[in-house]
């Protein structure tokens, strides 16, 4: 028995040498976090000298291997988000490491301690004016396909919901918790799997409820995807094809400025934070694990600086030129 119990032990300790972290820790990540981490060790791995994350043999890892690379990811150029993103992929390989006995706990408390980048940046993206919101919907509303219909529908949510588009493309008819004529209940999971339920009210419920009218009742996705003359079939999207929608509706609209899925989000959040609404709900709405997140959302002082320009005169008069 104590052999049998030796020789066990022994293949245990075979298979956690040989166990993958990176390949542990995606494993434990939802399916759009997966994408961006895996694409950040993928970055890293081939700084290494290797071809992906698949082949660098993460267990070897160490403080000064970590700093290097660290050093590397500046030199090219890369954003401080960038490189902040690609050491918190490195730290959960890591961890996966240490849980798999491949490196010790000082080891790994010694790669935890390398320091992030820090950087004053202007903050990504923007907010959508109201004017340029109206202007996306009307674009849906005057397509007379059921393609519009939904299209609207998706602006509405990623407005009014502040939904990401991997969430959107996500939801299923039973995601619609509640309907009270007045308030549509949406319950989600997004990212982490942190469930959170998101009212909906106004244009943005009236919207969704045009659009099951034109989808119907029947479980399954929530938006279908589309075909050539805005014919539609009752399969889920991808987050892709949400962005490519909110894009396109742009461009239809004649907004000057390219549209994201996320300067929706951002709007959600700032417009929700104008109307004096506590950050602390407003987190909690938009899923956000600290209000400090919350806050980089927040393009009121934006809005201030635009206000604040408009109230200065300068005495010129436009000449006639050409």
């Amino acid at each position: 028995m104590s052999e049998m119990m030796a020789t066990s032990t022994a293949l245990v300790a075979e298979s956690a040498a040989n166990v993958n972290p990176a390949a542990v820790y995606l494993a434990g990540l939802a399916p759009t976090g997966r994408r961006s981490m895996a694409s950040a060790l993928g970055s890293v791995a081939r700084i290494a000298g290797f071809d992906g994350w698949q082949s660098m043999p993460w267990g070897q890892l160490r403080y000064a291997h970590v700093t290097a690379l660290r050093t590397k990811l500046e030199e090219q150029g890369l954003a401080p988000a960038s490189v902040n993103r690609a050491l918190s992929a490195i730290r959960g390989v890591m961890a996966a490491a240490w849980h798999a006995g491949q490196i010790t706990a000082e080891e790994l408390a010694h790669i935890r301690a390398v320091k992030g980048v820090t950087a004053s940046t202007l903050p990504a993206g923007r907010a959508i004016p109201s004017g340029e919101l109206a202007a996306m919907m009307r674009a849906c509303a005057v397509d007379p396909t059921r393609a519009g219909v939904r299209d609207g529908a998706i602006i509405a949510l990623a407005y009014s919901a502040g939904l990401r588009r991997a969430e959107i493309a996500g939801l299923t008819l039973e995601a619609l918790a509640a309907d009270d004529g007045e308030t549509v209940i949406i319950r989600l999971m997004g990212k982490r799997r942190k469930e959170r339920e998101v009212p909906i009210a106004n244009g943005g419920a009236a919207a969704l409820r045009d659009w099951l009218t034109v989808r119907g009742h029947g479980p399954g996705p929530l938006f279908w995807r589309g075909r050539k003359g805005g014919q539609l079939e009752p399969r889920g999207m991808t987050a892709q094809a949400v962005r490519d929608i909110i894009e396109r509706r742009a461009l239809q609209a004649g907004v000057a400025m390219p549209v994201r899925p996320h300067d929706l989000r951002r709007s959600f959040v700032t417009d929700l934070l104008e109307a004096g609404t506590d950050i602390a709900t407003v987190a909690r709405m938009a899923g956000h694990d600290s209000v400090t997140t919350t806050q980089r959302y927040d393009r009121r002082g934006e809005q201030a600086k635009r206000k604040a320009v408009l109230t200065l005169h300068v005495p010129y008069v436009r000449r006639t030129l050409g």
